[in-house]
C-alpha cells in the first residue's frame, strides 16, 4: 500500500522536485485525461496454462479455476492486459512524456504504491482481453518517507466483446530520493572497572578470559567474582582463538543504527569452554550453520573500535596457506 503522504509543503525546500519549476504542476495536470493505451488488445486470450500457474504461484486451490468450467481468479485482471517488453500497439505516447517530465523534473525513482479493481463478471478460458487506460490523475507535490514527488493514477477498462468486464486504477510514486544519511557509527561498548582488562586486551588483539584463582573456573563474560565458588580473586588466560557455532539467531528487525540487516548474531563456544557472543564476518547470513568451526580475528570499525570477532575457519586457513605460499615463493627469488 501506499506511504500515507505528508500534505504538500506551502514552501519549497531545497532538492524539492518542483522547486526550480513553478508551472511544473500546470504542466504534469495537463495530462490528465489523457489516453495511455486505446484499443489495446490482450497479448493472449484468458487461458487455463496461466490460470494454472498463477494459482500454483499464489497457493489458490479452489475448485471453480479448474476444469471444464473454470473462471480466472479475478486478481487476475491486470495479467492479461500486461504487454511484456514489447508493449502494446494501442499505446500513446502521453505516459511516457508524463514520467519524462517527471525525470526531468528530478523525480527519476520510481515505486508502485497500490492498486483498485473492480470485477463485473468473472473471464473464461478463450476470452479476447481489449483494453483501454486514461491518465486519471497526477498529484501534487507530496513528501512520503521515500522522498518528494507525485503520485500519478491510471485507470483501465478492461473489455470482452465490447462489454465492460473489470476496471484496473494503478498508482505509482514517481519521486526524488531522499539523500541517504550517512552512516552512523558503531555502537561504543560500555567500559567500566569491572571489564576494563577485557577491553584493554583487545585493543592489543588479546582475547582474555577470566579465570578464578580460588578454583581455577573459567568465565566469560567478565564478572567481579567467582559464579562457582564466590572467590574475588582472578587472572587471566589467553584464548586460543579457536571455536564453534553453538547457536545464532538472524536479525531482520529492527533495524539498528550503523548495522545494515539481515545479519547473523552467533553464540561462540570457545575451546576454553566458555561462550561469547559475536558475529561471524566473511560468511553470509544465509550460510552461517550451529558446529562451524570459526576462528578468532580482530577487525576494526570506524577507525577507532576494536572488536573480536569470528571467521569461517576454512577460510582464515585457506588465506593462510596462501600467505605462507606467497613468503616461500619471494625467498625463492
Amino acid at each position: 500500500m501506499a506511504d500515507d503522504p505528508d500534505t504538500p509543503r506551502s514552501r519549497p525546500e531545497a532538492g524539492d522536485p518542483d522547486a526550480s519549476q513553478p508551472d511544473l504542476l500546470t504542466r504534469l495536470k495537463s495530462y490528465e485525461g489523457h489516453p495511455a493505451a486505446v484499443s489495446a488488445t490482450g497479448k493472449d486470450p484468458v487461458n487455463l496454462p496461466m490460470i494454472r500457474h498463477w494459482c500454483e504461484a499464489l497457493g489458490d486451490a479452489h475448485p471453480a479455476y479448474t476444469g471444464p468450467d473454470a473462471v480466472a481468479p479475478p486478481t487476475m485482471l491486470q495479467a492479461w492486459t500486461m504487454g511484456g517488453l514489447s508493449g502494446h500497439t494501442g499505446r500513446s505516447s502521453a505516459y511516457d512524456e508524463l514520467l519524462a517530465l517527471l525525470d526531468e523534473s528530478g523525480c527519476t525513482s520510481v515505486v508502485a504504491t497500490d492498486c483498485e479493481q473492480e470485477y463485473l463478471r468473472p473471464l473464461r478460458p478463450g476470452d479476447e482481453i481489449t483494453f483501454d487506460t486514461v491518465i486519471e490523475s497526477v498529484s501534487g507535490r507530496k513528501t512520503t518517507r521515500l522522498g518528494t514527488g507525485h503520485f500519478v493514477t491510471t485507470r483501465t477498462d478492461v473489455r470482452v466483446g465490447g462489454t465492460l468486464v473489470g476496471t484496473h486504477r494503478f498508482r505509482i510514486l514517481k519521486y526524488a530520493p531522499t539523500r541517504a544519511k550517512e552512516t552512523p557509527p558503531r555502537p561504543r561498548p560500555v567500559v567500566n572497572r569491572d571489564n576494563a582488562g577485557f577491553w584493554e586486551g583487545v585493543e592489543r588483539h588479546r582475547l582474555l578470559i577470566q579465570r578464578c584463582t580460588a578454583c581455577a573456573a573459567l568465565r566469560f563474560p567478565w564478572l567481579p567474582g567467582c559464579a562457582r565458588c564466590g572467590g574475588p580473586d582472578w587472572d587471566t588466560v589467553e584464548a586460543s582463538g579457536e571455536g564453534t557455532v553453538y547457536s545464532y539467531v538472524v536479525m531482520h528487525h529492527p533495524p539498528f543504527p550503523a548495522f545494515d540487516p539481515p545479519y547473523a548474531v552467533v553464540l561462540v563456544e570457545l575451546a576454553e569452554g566458555v561462550r561469547m557472543i559475536s558475529n561471524v564476518v566473511g560468511t553470509p547470513y544465509d550460510k552461517v550453520r550451529i558446529g562451524m568451526p570459526v576462528r578468532l580475528v580482530f577487525q576494526s570499525y570506524d577507525g577507532d573500535l576494536t572488536l573480536p570477532v569470528f571467521r569461517a575457519a576454512e577460510e582464515v586457513v585457506a588465506e593462510e596457506v596462501v600467505a605462507e605460499e606467497a613468503v616461500a615463493e619471494e625467498a625463492a627469488v
